[in-house]
């Protein structure tokens, strides 16, 4: 066997890491994308390992019942929602599978019974952001080369899967609510008409770079453009014309930025108009009125805003809060976690690595009236100490939500050596989730596993374990 073989009536069998599809051929495993479970398949090899294989469909023989008809003209190609192709029950149900994979493969935990993982209610329009970037020469694909689209026309919208400097013009996206479709194919037709270059990624030269759109469950719309260079001419014909149209944006703002790569964070955001943020609202756990949380331009929020309340509510009663408890929030990023709970806390403290978030938590429990929760920066490993625990005290609960990367080992140690009655772990990643609950069933047993879909038609999932003391 060789690359570029093609393997006949190949029968796929499950969904695999990241979200592959899993056949096997001649006692390997074949990993390929753009199959679903239950199809029969040619696969055009592409890699050849000794425990392995991978290839792509070529040819679909039989589909399977579990395939549906894609929704969007950019499926094959785009780098999001890749799952699209599959039914949204046979979408949770590997995705309920990969937590369990990972928690007893990689973990060797033993587990309860696991929950039936939480769908999402909207599975398009559900994101609350997308960034989308400007490219001088748009990505064509094979079939528009081939009828004789010409090249160099501008591109606003997503990269081609691991290529930096391919970026394909989004004609509709179905992630987001409107007016982001509209927004962004006016910020492209505005620099059209006006000749202002969008940027090129390899010879780093142009104007336009990135156009960043938020929208809230409050109807608040965020734009932020970011721009190469300073020049007051085409600045202002941008933020004025699509201000003007779209009176739904309530924050405008754009960033100048001369570095290599995208990201802001480190630059100064500029407002041209409205708020320097967009509100976001947030029912409480019990459904006793609602919460306000400030989303600025570098904040971190939740993705799927509908769902982020599901989550949190999960994480809520896992915590089996009484009201007399001292909760530490880690990683609580703006304090969503920490203020969602703190009504039904006696104190909650939160923890967080970027310092600007943790402003961003003081003002969302200054709006929202709350007086027992504190926030702390730093960096975690070096931030949860026996000298932090001796000055506010050690934690009855404790609720986490790292990054993907999961808990630095040291983390894990302390809250071993901390004793909380309960932890609430909260992951975007099952995988490093299993690692580091490896770690601490050294004091804790798994009593709940609860998995929660964010991020419908993709391979992602969160997942929610709740540990007790032994």
């Amino acid at each position: 066997m060789k690359k570029g073989d093609v393997l006949e009536n190949v029968l796929i069998e499950s969904m695999g890491a990241e979200g592959k599809c899993v056949a096997r051929i001649e006692g390997k495993v074949l990993f390929l994308e753009g199959g679903a479970p239950g199809d029969t398949v040619h696969v055009e090899v592409t890699k050849i390992k000794s425990n392995f294989l991978e290839g792509r469909v070529k040819q679909i023989i039989n589909p399977s019942a579990n395939r549906v008809t894609p929704f969007c003209q950019h499926f094959g190609f785009c780098g999001g929602c890749k799952w699209q192709h599959i039914n949204y029950d046979t979408q949770l149900h590997y995705k309920q599978q990969q937590v369990v994979d990972n928690l007893e493969r990689i973990g060797g935990l033993t587990l309860p019974e696991i929950k039936p993982i939480i769908g999402s209610a909207s599975i398009q329009h559900y994101r609350n952001r997308l960034d989308f970037s400007a490219s001088a020469q748009r990505w064509l694909t094979r079939e528009e080369m081939n009828s004789g689209v010409p090249f160099g026309e501008p591109a606003l919208g997503f990269h081609v899967p691991k290529s930096f400097d391919k970026v394909f013009n989004v004609t509709e996206c179905h992630l987001q609510p409107e007016p982001s479709n509209s927004i962004r194919l006016a910020m492209r037709e505005i620099a059209v008409r006006e000749n202002i270059p969008f940027f090129d990624l390899r010879k780093q030269t142009g104007y336009l770079r990135t156009v960043t759109i938020r929208t809230a469950t409050t109807g608040e719309v965020m734009v932020i453009a970011q721009v190469a260079y300073e020049n007051p001419e085409w600045l202002s014909i941008l933020m004025n014309e699509v201000g003007n149209r779209f009176p739904q944006i309530t924050s405008l703002l754009y960033v100048i930025n001369n570095k290599r790569n995208d990201t802001f964070h480190d630059l100064t955001i500029h407002t041209w108009k409205g708020n320097p943020y967009i509100t976001e609202s947030m029912m409480k756990p019990d459904g006793s009125g609602s919460l306000q949380f400030r989303v600025g331009p570098k904040s971190f929020y939740q993705t799927n805003s509908e769902q982020a309340f599901e989550l949190y509510k999960v994480a809520w009663q896992l915590a089996e809060l009484k009201g007399d408890e001292l909760v530490y929030d880690l990683y609580t990023g703006t304090g969503t976690i920490a203020n969602f709970v703190a009504g039904q806390a006696k104190k909650v403290i939160g923890l967080e690595y970027v310092e600007a978030a943790i402003e961003d938590a003081k003002v969302n429990s200054s709006i929202n009236k709350i007086s027992n929760a504190e926030f702390f920066a730093g960096d975690m490993k070096d931030l949860l100490d026996e000298r932090f625990l001796q000055q506010h005290g050690k934690p009855d609960v404790v609720i986490t939500d790292p990054p993907r990367a999961g808990m630095h080992e040291d983390v894990c140690k302390m809250l071993l050596n901390a004793e909380p009655q309960r932890i609430v772990y909260v992951s975007c990643n099952p995988a490093t989730q299993a690692r580091d609950l490896k770690i601490l069933s050294e004091k804790y047993s798994i009593v709940a596993v609860q998995p929660v879909d964010m991020f419908p038609h993709t391979m992602h999932v969160e997942n929610v374990v709740s540990l007790s003391l032994t």
